[in-house]
């Protein structure tokens, strides 16, 4: 893709154990440089140097000019230059997921560059051409991943095509077809979901999977059958947001309840840590051992007691809308300090760029003004 030859300059600093002298991973608490966004960001994704981004808005934004972005946008990862990459969604992009030559898509949308398409499309990586790959969802997908020569959505929804499926569904990278063997069942709302090798993991409000009680909130099923993991059954005491897998196979939660809490756990569901939070931790990711969380929380209680209205009751220390956590569950100095509401809605990271890139409805980061999209290296 032709890179368009406008980027903003960026601050870097480094970030810093508390208490010690280890370096957080090399991601620095000042972002890079990267388009701004008029709009909600509530989706990005990697692939290669490229980051695709999902939202609400209508406009990018580089060096205080304006580019016409209806919902998608793409960027370099390592210039931060806006790309051409402009397909249009009529509507709110919720998920994005990255593979080989294409982009998947899910959100409230109806048509993508004019093409219909009921909530789910598959994209050029490189053209933004609307692909043949459509599908009937009745309700609304949330989430998205791919893996293995699938691609997996979670949500809310009963059906896809004249196919019942409870909140779950996968479709081949190949062909498009819906997959008519990896059909499990949430009873409620999946919030999130990760793609590992061996497992797909997932996040949400439901408290059964496949008709298994004890499959509580969070879980993981089989990437090829849908078949049930029992052994990863950890049963958080709220409800999950957010899901990341780590290169070692930790995985990271981000959930809601009484303030939020980020917890870690084994592949076997053993709790590794827990950090609380007061509000909601709705982004999560993973990387170089640590994790990094983002919501609309603006401090981190130094113990897991909270209180009313998630009230730190033990003290805390700030950390506005992001966070990172160490392998040990300790709380690091990386605090980019955004601001707003809501905050943070999305977390992706990149092993091979060492980046971190967090969108949302922040429209500062320490202070001063960065719309809505955060880069970290």
């Amino acid at each position: 893709m032709r890179l368009i030859p406008f980027v903003a300059a960026a601050v870097a600093a480094v970030a810093v154990l508390t208490g010690g002298a280890a370096l957080a991973a090399g991601v620095q608490k000042s972002p890079r440089s990267a388009p701004q966004f008029d709009g909600t960001v509530y989706a990005t994704a990697y692939l290669g140097d490229t980051v695709y981004v999902g939202g609400s808005f209508g406009n990018a934004i580089v060096a205080g000019r304006s580019y016409p972005r209806a919902r998608l946008a793409a960027f370099d990862a390592r210039t931060g230059a806006l790309l051409p990459w402009a397909p249009g969604a009529d509507d709110t992009v919720r998920g994005l997921a990255a593979d080989g030559d294409s982009v998947y898509a899910i959100g409230d949308f109806s048509r993508i560059s004019g093409a219909k398409r009921d909530s789910l499309a598959k994209l050029g990586a490189s053209t933004g051409a609307v692909d043949a790959f459509s599908h009937a969802i009745a309700g609304s997908p949330v989430a998205i991943g791919v893996g293995g020569g699938r691609v997996y959505v979670a949500g809310r929804f009963t059906a896809v095509d004249s196919a019942r499926r409870s909140n779950l569904a996968a479709f081949s990278t190949a062909t498009g077809a819906l997959d008519t063997r990896w059909a499990p069942t949430a009873d409620d709302t999946v919030e999130a979901l990760a793609v590992a090798k061996d497992r797909v993991y997932l996040g949400g409000r439901f408290h059964k999977v496949n008709g298994v009680a004890n499959a509580l909130r969070l879980t993981a099923v089989d990437p090829a059958t849908g078949a049930l993991d029992k052994g990863f059954l950890p049963r958080p005491g709220a409800v999950v947001l957010a899901v990341a897998v780590a290169a070692d196979g930790t995985v990271v939660a981000g959930m809601g309840g009484q303030g939020g809490r980020a917890a870690a756990y084994s592949p076997a569901g053993r709790e590794k840590w827990t950090r609380v939070f007061d509000g909601d931790v709705q982004a999560v990711g993973a990387l170089d051992g640590v994790a990094y969380v983002g919501g609309h929380f603006d401090k981190a209680c130094k113990t897991p007691r909270n209180g009313s209205q998630g009230v730190c009751t033990d003290g805390s220390l700030p950390r506005v809308k992001l966070a990172a956590v160490d392998g040990a569950g300790r709380l690091l100095d990386w605090a980019p300090q955004a601001n707003g509401i809501v905050g943070v809605r999305t977390i992706t990271t990149s092993e091979p760029l060492r980046q971190v890139v967090a969108g949302g409805e922040f429209t500062m980061i320490a202070g001063a003004g960065w719309k809505r999209l955060a880069v970290f290296g």
